[in-house]
């Protein structure tokens, strides 16, 4: 097999998963050039397939799209463009996952364990990946709660609640202290619900909940 044959196959075994929410990610992206924008015909498809955020082969994402009229090469090019904005990472081979999970575990528990207290950490680290991704204190409480088992988002703004007053902290809103307890809630809630429904799914993804 000659060297760029191998590299072909090694490349269309590379495995990606999608780490935006589906209809929130944007199909601009900002290059040394200044704002392009990319074309909904073959970014649509490929992002569609992708929505799951189940990691999937290049080759699995080449045959989902093959019948839209999309060629490999404009596949390659647009995983390339969606990791370089971000919306996309590489995920690690199996072997690697399972040994870095160890770590990242008993790192995220202590990370979520601070968050307790503090905001000064807002990334959780990744096995599937490699490396850390956003997630801020509220959703870390929210982790906390899903953690000690509450399923449900109200529940988990209320745990997140429970901590942030009894340290005497309130939510700030246009620049304001929330007072009451009821428009804490009132705010937490939907945050806890958006968590639910956007970020979550990725975070499983990712392994880190």
């Amino acid at each position: 097999v000659s060297q760029s044959r191998y590299q072909a196959e090694r490349l269309r075994e590379l495995r990606v998963v999608l780490i935006g929410h589906r209809p929130d990610v944007s199909l601009k992206v900002n290059g040394s050039l200044g704002e392009a924008e990319m074309s909904e015909q073959i970014y649509g498809p490929i992002l569609d397939f992708l929505a799951d955020h189940k990691p999937k082969t290049i080759e699995q994402v080449n045959q989902a799209v093959t019948d839209r009229g999309i060629v490999f090469s404009q596949v390659v090019q647009s995983i390339m463009v969606l990791a370089g904005a971000g919306h996309l990472v590489l995920v690690q081979d199996e072997a690697v996952i399972g040994k870095a999970k160890k770590v990242t575990d008993k790192l995220n528990a202590h990370l979520l364990k601070k968050a307790r207290g503090s905001s000064d950490v807002a990334y959780l680290a990744s096995p599937v990946s490699g490396g850390g991704y956003p997630v801020n204190r509220f959703q870390q409480l929210f982790l906390l709660a899903l953690a000690q088992g509450k399923k449900q988002p109200v529940e988990w703004a209320q745990f997140a609640w429970s901590i942030l007053a009894a340290q005497g902290q309130k939510l700030v809103k246009e620049g304001k202290a929330v007072e009451s307890a009821e428009e804490n809630l009132a705010e937490l809630t939907p945050q806890a619900q958006t968590f639910a429904e956007k970020q979550l799914p990725i975070l499983k993804a990712l392994q880190i909940a």
